[in-house]
């Protein structure tokens, strides 16, 4: 079984560019982020056309979450992260996939900081954290993937001392994904190339993508029971290069059969 994550940037603004991807890669499963589009717009046809079934959670011009399914239709489970009723922000949703609770989120950027944004990417995070702790203690397989708007480390990051006060860079926040992780989870990139210079985002500007002076913010990580089927993982670097293509790649695991 091969899942994915990409933050697509626009989901209707980059539709040939998803689906040349999908048609190409043909995931079994796909966690989207940054739809930006309202419920009513999301390309549901299109993606049928493509083979795909989905749950989608969005929102006009920001943010927006789904998750896409080959073999048949995703059974939502939740939409919103809970803790903070008054957060409309559509950036988390769930849904069981061949007995998998497959988690997409889209972790807010934080900038500037300091300030209210980057205030309420503590908040948010801290939130996860506990949700997150909550989905291990019921022992079963889960998937928290998307846009976590995080570098973790160093190895993550091109010139880090450039970042040092970055809402995606920022000690705070490093070490919020540090505790996430700690709790149980396993970053499925790391887990297979621990020293390798990773990258899943390259920005529009300063020929960046040319240059490889990318970030490594989009992940999956894999409770055990995940994490034991994991054979292979990877990054799409191609998709990036292509014309109207989304600043981020798809980044994707296999996983053996059960």
């Amino acid at each position: 079984m091969k899942i994915a994550t990409y933050n697509v940037n626009g989901v209707n603004g980059r539709l040939p560019v998803l689906l040349r991807w999908l048609a190409e890669q043909r995931p079994d499963i796909v966690c989207l982020q940054e739809l930006k589009s309202p419920d009513e717009k999301f390309p549901e046809k299109a993606l049928l056309d493509a083979g795909y079934q989905a749950v989608w959670h969005g929102q006009k011009s920001w943010n927006g979450v789904a998750i896409l399914y080959r073999a048949g239709q995703p059974a939502e489970i939740r939409r919103g992260l809970p803790g903070d009723p008054d957060d409309l922000h559509s950036r988390y949703i769930e849904a069981v996939i061949e007995d998998i609770l497959i988690v997409c989120l889209y972790l807010p950027n934080g900038n500037p900081y300091p300030g209210p944004k980057f205030d309420y990417k503590l908040e948010w995070f801290k939130r996860l954290k506990v949700h997150a702790k909550k989905l291990l203690a019921q022992n079963v397989p889960v998937i928290l993937a998307g846009d976590f708007n995080v570098m973790p480390t160093e190895l993550d990051v091109y010139k880090p001392e450039r970042w040092i006060n970055d809402a995606l860079f920022r000690i705070e926040i490093r070490d919020a994904y540090k505790q996430l992780v700690n709790q149980g989870w396993t970053d499925s990139l790391r887990k297979l190339y621990p020293e390798q210079v990773i990258y899943t985002f390259w920005d529009y500007f300063r020929n960046a993508y040319a240059r490889n002076a990318g970030l490594r913010i989009d992940h999956l990580l894999l409770s055990p029971q995940v994490s034991k089927r994991l054979l292979s993982a990877g990054v799409d670097r191609h998709v990036r290069g292509w014309e109207k293509t989304s600043d981020h790649a798809p980044v994707w695991i296999q996983l053996t059969d059960i």
